[in-house]
């Protein structure tokens, strides 16, 4: 079932009923509920049946490991070292949380998120609910498509224009072979740009390892002024992308259906709480190498030749510091994040239009209008750095507008039968969602009134 249709036109169309639960599947897997053999054979199967569900949640990892991820995080390591370490931590585990909550949605119910928004909203407010979910949408594509194109330009020194192109082309590839070959396929791509983006962005750690006690002090919270606080506020609020959570949720619901309650449902969960854990892991660790990479090589080169404030003279300065095939590696890596997050963040603006508005577009004709706005930006000469660091602000926005929704779903008894959320889901969850919310207002405060 392809998200964004490539068939020309598209149309009104009726709001898909809920799927009935999935026929009784293979009865030797016990993951899909069939009798499980006894004994060691037994864990073991399981332990290769989930291994075989995983996928979803490394597709929604990839907005973990965007360009504006890269950004934030070089910063707060040259800025300050070691210092925000913990705020690393704790944006992974809250993004963990959030994003098993979404899958569970799609697994349980059968119907993504914005789906499930668009048949319990009036027509008007659904409309205006579309606008600002495109409207993040749109700013994740400019920022993949700009992160893209400053790595183009490291590597092989093409005009910015040129390299946000050829992004925007290759995205649309990416996309065609979700329509053509399934999601299975596209999840496999996507995993295969992770695994790049983690080389290219680890490799560094080897040449420049990381001091164990200064890792150690970073993982006790505590700021150094208000301009660390800020810079934390854009590590924990950004970190949860909006689209991101909405995506997530169509992901399982496309590779699982819905599944009615039973031991099958039981162990899918468990199967996409594995998946949800492996994929957090991978991208936290991403994202807190950066930091230790920028804290170990870069912290302290604010102002010379090679300001490591923007990801041009972060590369620069990794070249000079760590050495030229490092800097190739991680301009390797940026252009891997570039290339992957904007095919998922095309995807998942697909995602969300047929959801609220039960209308598909297809999807080269999606690529095109979401790579014009960047293209222009780029074209009008305006700081590639700066461009990232507005559409995280833009993303902001749009978090409370998803996050309060995923909630008041996922604890709504009567919408999710037995696997409603408990009382410390709530709580966790809850708490999640306020913290990031306030994070988000304290950054856009800051950015608009400049403090």
């Amino acid at each position: 079932m392809a998200l964004i249709s490539t068939a020309a036109g598209g149309g009104r169309r009726a709001v898909r009923p809920v799927a009935p639960a999935s026929p009784a599947p293979d009865p030797v897997s016990p993951v899909d509920g069939g009798p499980s053999p006894v004994g060691a054979s037994s864990r073991w199967r399981r332990l290769v049946l989930r291994l075989g569900c995983l996928g979803p949640a490394f597709v929604a990892a990839v907005a973990y490991v965007d360009p504006g991820n890269v950004a934030a995080n070089l910063q707060a390591g040259a800025q300050y070292g070691y210092l925000l370490v913990w705020v690393l931590v704790l944006a992974v585990a809250a993004a963990g949380v959030v994003q098993f909550l979404s899958a569970k949605v799609g697994l349980v119910t059968g119907l993504s998120l914005p789906e499930l928004l668009g048949r319990r909203l009036a027509r008007r407010s659904r409309l205006a609910f579309w606008v600002q979910a495109e409207g993040v949408a749109m700013a994740t594509d400019l920022a993949e498509v700009v992160g893209g194109a400053i790595a183009l330009w490291i590597l092989f020194d093409l005009p910015l224009v040129v390299g946000g192109a050829i992004s925007g082309v290759v995205a649309m590839g990416l996309l065609t072979i979700q329509s053509a070959r399934g999601q299975r396929s596209f999840e496999r791509v996507v995993t295969g740009f992770l695994a790049i983006i983690a080389i290219g962005f680890v490799a560094g750690l080897f040449v420049a390892p990381p001091s164990p006690g200064g890792v150690a002090a970073g993982l006790v919270p505590r700021f150094d002024g208000t301009d660390s606080v800020l810079l934390a506020a854009a590590m924990m609020g950004a970190t949860v992308m909006p689209h991101a959570v909405y995506l997530h949720s169509a992901l399982s619901r496309d590779r699982f259906g819905r599944v009615g309650p039973g031991p099958r449902r039981r162990r899918l969960l468990s199967a996409t709480r594995l998946d949800v854990t492996v994929a957090m892991v991978l991208a936290g660790g991403v994202n807190i190498a950066m930091l230790l990479v920028a804290a170990s090589g870069l912290h302290g080169l604010g102002g010379s030749a090679h300001d490591p404030a923007t990801i041009e003279g972060a590369h620069a300065a990794i070249s000079d510091t760590l050495g030229p095939s490092i800097g190739v590696m991680f301009a390797i890596g940026l252009l891997a994040s570039g290339l992957a997050s904007t095919s998922v963040g095309s995807y998942a603006g697909g995602v969300i239009m047929e959801g609220l508005l039960q209308r598909r577009m297809p999807a080269v004709l999606r690529r095109v209008v979401t790579l014009i706005p960047a293209l222009l930006i780029l074209a009008l000469g305006a700081d590639p750095t700066s461009v990232l660091i507005v559409s995280q602000v833009v993303l902001s926005f749009g978090l409370p507008f998803v996050l309060v929704p995923l909630m008041r779903m996922t604890s709504n008894a009567e919408l999710m039968g037995p696997d409603v959320n408990g009382r410390g889901t709530r709580l966790v969850g809850w708490s999640i969602v306020i913290a990031i919310v306030v994070l988000n207002i304290f950054l856009i405060a800051g950015v608009f009134l400049g403090f």
